[in-house]
């Protein structure tokens, strides 16, 4: 490694390792050169804390699989300068991938909001609503997959460790989310995805993988089922406020940047344009509307952001004036 005007570390999500690494391998670089780190949910400005020279310090988060995938997120930390930046755009260029450019924050952009799909539909397996009914709830949606088939192939069990590190991290500010209960339950169980042959599907060997029976037992079946719309619709305003939250908090720069990478990063319904499109199609003043009634009855994870209410007010969109 000696001399490399690049360096990009992609090793477990583990502060502590990551920043071993760091030191170890950062004096390699060649003069003016920058460290990168591949990571989906670590703040970038904590891993930065293990660096000599902060401001060549950036993010470079690739997608799962790698050779699939066409999206990277950048990540810029408090101190990444522009030399960073413009020496990982070109990079992901030369590599023919497509860059979004972020802010730091816990999960970032993509990690954080695609979390939520997986998160609600923990949240109704816990509700007692019927497993398929959810999964083909999510595939009707548009997005590529259900969200329990999702939660298996990236790992219940990484879900779980990422909630338990920011409870750590962030002690009383962690907001709990109902899911947390349910995923913890799962991986008690020895439950932990498609990675061990069992999660919220069964994998047998040498036949097709189908929704656990186990999972009848775990989670009682409620005597009233939602219909698919209503269901539809919770795991796409789910998304769809986290989304909003990242662009007022300052994640997000720009809603292009938000609407490529959720269609590149996870595949969000790609038929909307993306998360901030879509909002704009049917009206801020709807997605307001609908966010109101989803709070009233499912609680503070849909609660509008105080600048979608403002859009709402004004007639604006994210792209601008409302038509």
């Amino acid at each position: 490694l000696q001399g490399c005007d690049l360096i990009i570390e992609a090793v477990f999500e583990n502060m502590a390792l990551k920043h071993e690494i760091t030191k170890e391998l950062e004096p390699c670089l060649a003069e003016g050169g920058v460290w990168g780190s591949n990571t989906s949910t670590l703040p970038i400005s904590q891993l930065a804390e293990a660096s000599a020279n902060a401001e060549h310090f950036i993010g470079i988060h690739f997608f799962s699989p790698v050779e699939k995938m066409p999206l990277v997120e950048i990540i810029l930390g408090e101190k990444t300068g522009p030399a960073a930046i413009a020496k990982a755009l070109d990079f992901v260029a030369q590599i023919k991938k497509t860059p979004i450019v972020v802010h730091d924050s816990r999960g970032f952009y993509t990690s954080r909001s695609f979390g939520t799909y997986v998160q609600e539909g923990a949240e109704l397996v816990g509700e007692g609503v019927n497993p398929a009914l959810i999964e083909n709830a999510g595939k009707q949606l548009g997005m590529p997959t259900g969200p329990l088939a999702v939660s298996d192939e990236v790992s219940i069990e990484l879900g779980v460790k990422i909630m338990t590190a920011a409870k750590k991290e962030l002690g009383d500010a962690y907001v709990p989310q109902g899911s947390d209960d349910i995923m913890v339950k799962m991986v008690d169980a020895g439950r932990l995805g498609r990675k061990n042959g069992k999660g919220w599907y069964d994998y047998p060997e040498g036949a097709k993988k189908h929704l656990s029976p186990v999972l009848g037992e775990m989670f009682p079946r409620a005597a009233d089922q939602p219909d698919v719309e209503a269901v539809k619709e919770r795991l796409l305003y789910r998304q769809l406020i986290e989304c909003a939250r990242c662009f007022e908090e300052g994640v997000l720069e720009t809603p292009e940047d938000g609407d490529i990478g959720a269609i590149f990063g996870w595949g969000f319904a790609p038929y909307t344009g993306g998360p901030f499109s879509h909002m704009d199609t049917v009206g801020i003043a709807h997605v307001v509307a609908v966010l109101d009634r989803l709070t009233a009855t499912h609680g503070e994870r849909f609660a509008p952001t105080q600048q979608l209410r403002d859009m709402a007010a004004r007639g604006e969109g994210f792209y601008g004036k409302a038509a």
